[in-house]
């Protein structure tokens, strides 16, 4: 039985909203490539820059985190990738002109995607406020401002060190050693609002943070089940390493909440058979549907149909189990089919959505695959209940083995180029004593032990005044994070806001009492240093480690790279400190192999690190639970037991339900990436031109009394007295489960409660937020 269906269609259209009918890929990404290369006002120069993505002598990719395997011989971006290169590499600036010329408060009026669609920041700017303007500061004034601000705290934990995944390994491990240096573990950071769900689970589960399989593996694999995540969209290069396992005819088992066209059907743009017979490739073999939130229900059932599974093959002296495996490496799995057995199938159907059959069906394909890889994204981490659903889908592999074999095993799609290597480099709001320790010890300092503020509480801490000073290296911190009016508010009660960026943002325009903006390179520009220039290295979700080396030079002189900005600033703070002595920053700026040199003394992995990014692709840091070490406390992997949640909501929005209330995940759209929107179109979802929409089921729109394209207010329900609301959303039908939405972020984030996150984790609940609906004419205007 297979669910495979063709994408609903309707007949409502407007000017804004066309079903799209076409592939994901193909035609419609090299028109798209086309028109941003064209945008970028910097296309003869882009079209060498683009042919320089991920190979051996250009840069790592500024988008996603999806890994590659080693070809000069082809090109190595995809669409959405091209869009990252041309944004960040345009003829466009923002210079001292431009912020004369433009107030804060005026700015602050308009929209994410002209703010950034103004081009590269130039030079360090200082907020007045009187006139309400930033002004030229020259580095030095900028860098000896922070230093005195900072010397003037009264406790290092005032200062929250924000990071994005953007930021390059080197300047990631100078920020986190600046930050301990100087005293405090607060490094909230990207990582906090995607993935922290997943490496929680994992650690807990296997003893390590990080996905356990390689890209190769995927060439072994016998079946891929996929969960949360849109590959066409959010990593679109992850298709063409689908397109391989359909190809070799492996199933492709997809379960996801809205129907996405990357994971129905794909067309190469590579391929010239299948772009000129305009041909395509399967990519889902099964699509499932469940309802947001209800992955760990539709897992729990194929785990009981797999238990049906076992009972049978019993009689037959055979057996669906891995028994040898969960023997020897594996403990709790007494406890937890128990659990599994008491479950009853009309909780697991109703809570997830599907059907019985279909749960059962999805099972059957599992228990055929000798390997399988189990693959997910912000669709499973962004929910109240997201560790207990990872956990469910671990126990899942280690029925059956598969995990520590090639072919088979965990694979979480990081999202940002290098968020998972900012964490193996110390940005992290909790490290380990290890890795504290051997910092210490390296750098002849004790390092603080407090943990940290990871996002949701530096946002708590500056809110209430207990944190003064916020240093964003890169992002946008205002724009990524949940309740967008309690953020805002949390900045501008700060002392000092400090932004390390490459373009205008919404982060900019949340002033503090004073601000600065430090104008930063980006991951295409020549980084120019006095041993030459520089290259530095960034991590995959793969575990790999590559070499990038910026290819076009810099718009501007005064721009700086992230390690130099973060060499002076440390430079500034400790000048009359005797922790100036500790580390000759000036000496690591001038050439990033020292930087890697310390890296290698710090943190196990490294070592020979400047020899190894001269190897072709990089190399392999290794994972110990996919060599079946488990570096838990019991010395197994843990197989955890969850009762399913009564509710998937967090009980200050489960007590607001009414009959009125619909489910609402934020998503991205297809011309966007994280915050940062290149343009207005969502071609696979059939939207041109617009961003406040709001997807619904077409029972929905009438069962609630609208109609198609009637333009609504959306309101977050929450017991906490305070009112959440945006308004002039349109509503469109699709194809997604009856009592759930979607629209896209930033634009959705205000409804996010600020104390809505999820169990152990701390991530906010972006993806399961309760909400309701009324006609924007006679809604009240927030």
């Amino acid at each position: 039985m297979s669910t495979q269906k063709a994408t609903q269609t309707h007949s409502f259209k407007t000017a804004y909203f066309t079903p799209y009918t076409g592939p994901a890929g193909g035609w419609g990404a090299l028109q798209s490539t086309t028109q941003h290369w064209l945008k970028s006002e910097n296309a003869v120069r882009n079209i060498h820059t683009l042919l320089k993505t991920n190979q051996a002598q250009g840069f790592d990719c500024p988008g996603c985190a999806w890994g590659e395997k080693h070809d000069n011989s082809k090109i190595r971006f995809c669409e959405n990738g091209a869009k990252a290169v041309n944004w960040e590499a345009t003829s466009k600036t923002v210079s001292p002109d431009f912020f004369a010329q433009h107030s804060v408060g005026w700015l602050s009026t308009q929209s994410d995607y002209y703010l950034e669609y103004q081009g590269r920041l130039t030079h360090p700017m200082q907020y007045n406020a009187k006139t309400d303007h930033y002004e030229p500061i020259s580095w030095e004034d900028a860098f000896t401002t922070i230093a005195n601000t900072l010397n003037r705290l009264d406790s290092p934990n005032e200062l929250e060190l924000y990071t994005s995944g953007r930021a390059s390994n080197e300047a990631a491990f100078l920020y986190q050693l600046f930050g301990r240096l100087f005293g405090t573990n607060n490094f909230p950071d990207c990582s906090n609002m995607c993935h922290e769900a997943s490496g929680y689970a994992l650690t807990s589960s296997i003893g390590t943070g990080k996905g356990t399989v390689e890209i190769d593996d995927f060439e072994q694999a016998d079946a891929v089940f996929v969960f949360g995540q849109n590959p066409g969209t959010n990593h679109p290069r992850m298709l063409e390493t689908l397109r391989e396992v359909s190809k070799r005819g492996a199933p492709i088992v997809s379960f996801n909440t809205l129907r996405e066209r990357g994971l129905e059907r794909f067309q190469n743009p590579q391929s010239p058979v299948q772009m000129l017979t305009n041909g395509s490739t399967p990519i889902s073999s099964h699509y499932f549907c469940p309802k947001i939130g209800g992955d760990m229900a539709a897992v729990r059932g194929m785990v009981k149909a797999l238990l049906a599974l076992e009972h049978e093959a019993q009689e037959r002296s055979e057996a669906v189990f891995d028994h040898a495996f969960l023997t020897a490496h594996t403990i709790g799995l007494e406890d937890y089919l128990a659990i599994v057995n008491a479950t009853p199938w009309t909780s697991i159907v109703e809570q997830s959505g599907l059907s019985q059959p279909e749960i059962e069906h999805a099972a059957t394909l599992y228990a055929q695959a000798p390997r399988v890889i189990c693959t997910w994204a912000m669709g499973i981490t962004q929910h109240k209940h997201s560790v207990a659903t990872i956990h469910e889908i671990i126990n899942l592999l280690a029925l059956r083995g598969n995990l520590g074999k090639p072919g088979a095993g965990a694979c979480p799609v990081r999202g940002h180029s290098n968020v998972q290597g900012d964490r193996t480099m110390g940005i992290n709001e909790n490290p380990s004593t290890a890795f504290l320790s051997r910092l210490g010890e390296v750098f002849g300092f004790e390092a603080p032990t407090q943990a940290g503020h990871a996002v949701i509480d530096a946002i708590r801490a500056m809110r209430s005044g207990r944190s003064k000073v916020f240093i964003g290296l890169g992002g946008n911190f205002a724009a990524a994070t949940p309740d967008t009016q309690v953020t805002l508010a949390a900045l501008q009660n700060c002392e000092l806001t400090v932004q390390i960026s490459t373009k205008l943002n919404r982060s900019h325009l949340a002033v503090g009492k004073n601000a600065i903006i430090l104008p930063c390179l980006g991951r295409t520009d020549i980084d120019h240093q006095a041993s030459g220039p520089q290259q530095v290295t960034v991590e995959d979700s793969f575990s790999m480690v590559h070499a990038s080396g910026g290819v076009i030079e810099p718009l501007s002189d005064q721009m700086r790279s992230e390690p130099a900005i973060i060499a002076a600033l440390a430079t500034a703070t400790f000048a009359n400190s005797p922790k100036s002595q500790l580390v000759n920053w000036s000496a690591l700026t001038e050439d990033y192999g020292r930087i890697r040199d310390l890296i290698e003394q710090v943190i196990p992995g490294f070592e020979g690190f400047n020899e190894k990014i001269a190897q072709p692709g990089g190399f392999y840091l290794g994972n110990s639970a996919r060599d079946l070490v488990w570096k838990t406390q019991t010395g197994k992997a843990v197989i955890h037991s969850h009762t399913l949640p009564t509710s998937i909501l967090p009980d200050k929005a489960a007590s607001q339900l009414t009959e009125r209330t619909l489910i609402l995940q934020t998503l991205r759209s297809h011309d966007q990436y994280n915050t940062t929107i290149y343009g207005m179109n969502d071609r696979y979802r059939g939207i041109k031109g617009e961003r406040k929409v709001i997807f619904i089921n077409e029972a929905d729109i009438q069962r609630l009394g609208f109609a198609d394209g009637q333009s609504v207010s959306i309101r977050s329900l929450w017991d906490d007295g305070e009112t959440r609301q945006i308004d002039g959303f349109k509503l469109v039908p699709y194809d997604i489960p009856a009592g759930n939405v979607a629209a896209y972020y930033p634009e959705t984030n205000p409804l996010v409660p600020l104390d809505s996150v999820g169990d152990f984790s701390a991530t906010p609940t972006s993806k399961s937020i309760a909400v309701e609906i009324q006609a924007y004419e006679s809604a009240r205007i927030i």
